[in-house]
Formats: structure tokens, C-alpha cells, sequence
């Protein structure tokens, strides 16, 4: 679990934010209330990242009206919703939606612990593959024409005598440039390349 994760509970009834502000606290969470869904939308320029439990009937946007505005708007945030008896047709639709997971009222507290404990460490790992990511691009970008070029051919399965030739280089070449892009990527080899490359779908300049 992050532990700089927030957990954002949006509910209508003040009651309800109150008690459950005081389980997540007790419990360790870092917790921001709103009252409404407007109210979050209307925060979203403050928003820390974490996950986000929200009651499905709210006035004006409700739960899932929020979860189509914060899709449109590409938040990913983990989402949870809170549903009442009869309204489990829409938490349904909710986890069609994208939902990770709902939480039926009245709820036991560690149900509830355990949907957002699964919610905040699905938060991080995503995270961290975004930082793996956005790291991998990043030692992509160092890369010269050249040495993409040479990545290309390796991604293609080429052997080092075929990259030279239809790049016009002499073996040697391609050798200096291979090695220059394992040092430069970090690989350890060339399967850990090539997942490095896959993982950041597409090389920069394709």
C-alpha cells in the first residue's frame, strides 16, 4: 500500500463521511470528505492520488455519473462504491464500468478495510509500473537515430549480421551500437531489452 495514498470518500449523508472518516482514520488511512460529487469534481486541481469510495445515489451527480466524468477526464483512480440493497443493479453497471469493487450497505467495517486495502495496493502497483514505465521512455528518448535503428533490428529478432546490412554498417558497428543501447536501457540482456521495449509499447521517433 502507498503510504502517501489517499483515500476520498464522497457521500451525501453527513453521518456516514463522519463514521466512516473515523474507521479509515482508526485504521490508519490518510481520508479527504466530500459531500457531493460536485464537491469532488470541484477539488479535482488538489487531488492526491489514492482511491476514491463513493455512494452510488447522491443528488445531482451521483456515483455513477462521477465515475463517467472522472473516466472522461482519464483519472484512473481505483473506485468503490457503496450501494444499498436495491441498488445493486447499478453497482453492477458501476463495475462494468470500471469499478474495482462495491460494498453493500449495511457493511461490515472490515469488509470495507479490505476493498480499499485491495484498492490502495492495486493503486501502487499501478503506480509503479507507471514510474517503470515513464522511466524505460525516458532511456528510450537517450537513444541515438542510430542506436534505435539498431533496436529495431534486435526487437525484430535480426541477427547482428542482417541489422548491419540493411543498415550499411559493418558488423562491428552494429556491435558497438548494441552494446551502447544495452548500457544505455539498463538491460541485463537481451530478453530484459526486449521486455523493457514492449513494456513501452513503442519507440519513440516510430
Amino acid at each position: 500500500m502507498a503510504s502517501s495514498a489517499v483515500v476520498h470518500l464522497i457521500d451525501d449523508d453527513e453521518s456516514v463521511r463522519q463514521a466512516l472518516a473515523f474507521l479509515l482514520t482508526t485504521a490508519g488511512h490518510a481520508v479527504r470528505v466530500y459531500e457531493s460529487g460536485t464537491a469532488f469534481l470541484d477539488a479535482l486541481a488538489t487531488l492526491q492520488p489514492g482511491c476514491i469510495i463513493s455512494d452510488v445515489r447522491m443528488p445531482g451527480i451521483d456515483g455513477l455519473e462521477l465515475q463517467r466524468r472522472l473516466k472522461g477526464l482519464d483519472i484512473n483512480l481505483p473506485f468503490i462504491i457503496m450501494t444499498g440493497h436495491a441498488d445493486v443493479p447499478l453497482a453492477v453497471e458501476a463495475m462494468k464500468a470500471g469499478a474495482i469493487d462495491f460494498i453493500e450497505k449495511p457493511f461490515d467495517d472490515e469488509l470495507l478495510l479490505s476493498a480499499i486495502n485491495t484498492a490502495l495496493a492495486r493503486f501502487s502497483e499501478a503506480g509503479h509500473r507507471e514510474a517503470e514505465i515513464a522511466q524505460i521512455q525516458t532511456k528510450l528518448q537517450s537513444l541515438s537515430a542510430r542506436e534505435r535503428q539498431v533496436l529495431q533490428g534486435l526487437l525484430a529478432g535480426h541477427p547482428n549480421k542482417t541489422i548491419a546490412y540493411d543498415l550499411n554498417l559493418s558488423p562491428r558497428t552494429v556491435e558497438v551500437h548494441r552494446a551502447n543501447v544495452m548500457t544505455k536501457m539498463g538491460a541485463t540482456s537481451l530478453s530484459d531489452l526486449i521486455r523493457m521495449s514492449l513494456l513501452a509499447k513503442a519507440l519513440p521517433g516510430d
